[in-house]
């Protein structure tokens, strides 16, 4: 592969974790919530915010204050992590006349994966981040070697069983994302049965005892039959819609550059000149960012030869 010839990060996309001058504050603590924290609800696949201009999540003030009302205190909280000068904690979901009172204050729930395009960035990113530590919660309530019921460690992010002694932390899924290349062409592809629709790059998780490198080997092998050389990394990624830690890499077609698609994975797989890629509309994903720096630096190959 060319060598890059972008060389600050700011001239490709931003990534959903792009989000200077505030910064993510992920370290556990053990407190209970300040007024103005911010409150994340979740209802299956929902999260509870406010549109608007902004996207907004209830603070606590206006969560306890809601459930309250009739008596009841609300359910207890999770800390969660701060956003720049935000705090956020993790609550259940409250009471029905509870929920009235939210929703009369505009509040309700909307799937997760549709707010990909919300503002300002910084609160995607903590809905994002709050959606995978809530289902990491959810489904990690009892212990999977003795049964028992897991308990909140006070020091770190953990869960404890009393009885057995088992400890049990976040769960984060590596993935590759490959952009495979073959001089000003780029292998562009299309999910097979997702809600995703647009242009995609290979992608799949590392399996036990591999490396990422192999990883990118055995998926773009797997799903297209092709044979790469080359493997140059580029960027990471947390995705937490999914729980992932996405592992950017670059590599060259090695052989023949003749399809065979894995039809179960992906709807389509195709060469894709430089010149023809759509621009990065989303502005969230490695994926697309990968798409952008490819094409920009092909673009910027042409300039300079015939400069």
């Amino acid at each position: 592969m060319t060598e890059p010839l972008l060389t600050n990060e700011k001239e490709a996309g931003a990534l959903i974790q792009d989000i200077l001058p505030a910064k993510l504050d992920n370290a556990y603590r053990c407190v209970k919530p300040e007024k103005k924290s911010r409150v994340a609800v979740f209802r299956a696949d929902g999260i509870l915010v406010r549109e608007g201009e902004e996207i907004a999540f209830p603070s606590w003030e206006e969560f306890a204050a809601a459930c309250g009302e009739r008596g009841q205190k609300p359910p207890e909280s999770v800390w969660l992590f701060a956003v720049g000068e935000d705090s956020y904690v993790l609550c259940g979901e409250p009471g029905e006349r509870s929920m009235e009172r939210l929703a009369a204050a505009g509040y309700a729930f909307r799937r997760v994966r549709e707010l990909r395009g919300v503002h300002p960035k910084e609160r995607l990113l903590a809905a994002v981040t709050a959606w995978h530590l809530y289902v990491w919660y959810r489904d990690h309530r009892y212990c999977g070697r003795c049964g028992g019921a897991l308990s909140h460690d006070k020091k770190q992010r953990m869960l404890f069983c009393p009885s057995c002694g088992n400890q049990v932390y976040p769960r984060i899924s590596p993935a590759v994302i490959v952009g495979v290349t073959d001089g000003e062409r780029l292998l562009m592809t299309k999910y097979a049965g997702r809600e995703y629709k647009r242009y995609a790059l290979i992608a799949g998780f590392t399996e036990i005892g591999e490396t990422a490198e192999e990883t990118v080997r055995r998926e773009v092998r797997e799903e297209t039959g092709l044979s790469v050389k080359n493997i140059r990394y580029y960027k990471s990624q947390p995705w937490g819609f999914d729980g992932n830690l996405l592992l950017g890499y670059f590599c060259e077609l090695d052989g023949s550059d003749a399809v065979t698609l894995d039809e179960e994975e992906l709807a389509s797989a195709e060469w894709v000149h430089w010149s023809e890629i759509p621009d990065n509309v989303e502005g969230l994903s490695l994926t697309n960012e990968m798409m952008e720096y490819f094409r920009e630096n092909r673009k910027a190959e042409k300039n300079r030869k015939f400069s």
